[in-house]
């Protein structure tokens, strides 16, 4: 399916390994959320990239202890076989204390091969 339109889907519904992905990154599994990304994955997060798993390795690490807040699942979109969306709302005490970020997936295969985070 190739649409030019995202098509909202049920959270349930994403491929298992962005949920379990979301419910690591949730619950601060740094190993769990590390293990759904492919060896060369690249995440875009505030303005850096992190390529390759040790990268990624030490951003989980890092967001993580940087700040306490947390996370709700709000809205969940597909754009085809291997893109989807998952908007998450976050409170925390991190500058302006509330914020909807959209993690841009790009999936191969059973696991994360790209994520980008922004507003």
């Amino acid at each position: 399916m190739t649409t030019n339109q995202p098509q909202t889907i049920a959270p349930q519904a994403l491929p298992e390994v962005i949920n379990r992905y979301l419910t690591a990154h949730r619950a601060h599994d740094k190993t769990t959320a590390c293990s759904a990304f492919t060896p060369d994955a690249t995440v875009v997060d505030d303005g850096n990239t992190y390529d390759g798993s040790a990268a990624i390795e030490e951003w989980l690490n890092r967001s993580a202890t940087e700040f306490t807040y947390t996370i709700e699942l709000t809205a969940a979109q597909r754009l085809d076989a291997t893109h989807y969306i998952a908007t998450q709302h976050l409170e925390g005490d991190f500058p302006g204390g509330t914020v909807d970020l959209r993690y841009r997936f790009t999936v191969r295969g059973d696991m994360i091969e790209h994520l980008v985070i922004a507003p």
